[in-house]
């Protein structure tokens, strides 16, 4: 599981930054776009689950590139 974790927080060999932050962070992002998912469905609010799957690319892109 880490191994599979490091690989998708991580886009280089050696990471610059963070990779427990990264992980940690990735998790988090996973579970509010599948809770959130499931709350809008339940309140018959499908129009706004776009938004979360937009939020959630953006948080994986900034992830994936390292910084400095």
């Amino acid at each position: 599981m880490l191994r599979f974790l490091r690989y998708i927080t991580n886009n280089e060999a050696r990471s610059r930054h963070e990779e427990l932050f990264d992980m940690i962070f990735w998790v988090i992002e996973t579970l509010a776009l599948l809770f959130g998912t499931g709350i809008l469905l339940y309140k018959h609010s499908a129009e706004w689950i776009p938004f979360l799957v937009i939020e959630y690319c953006w948080a994986m892109d900034n992830l994936r590139h390292n910084r400095p």
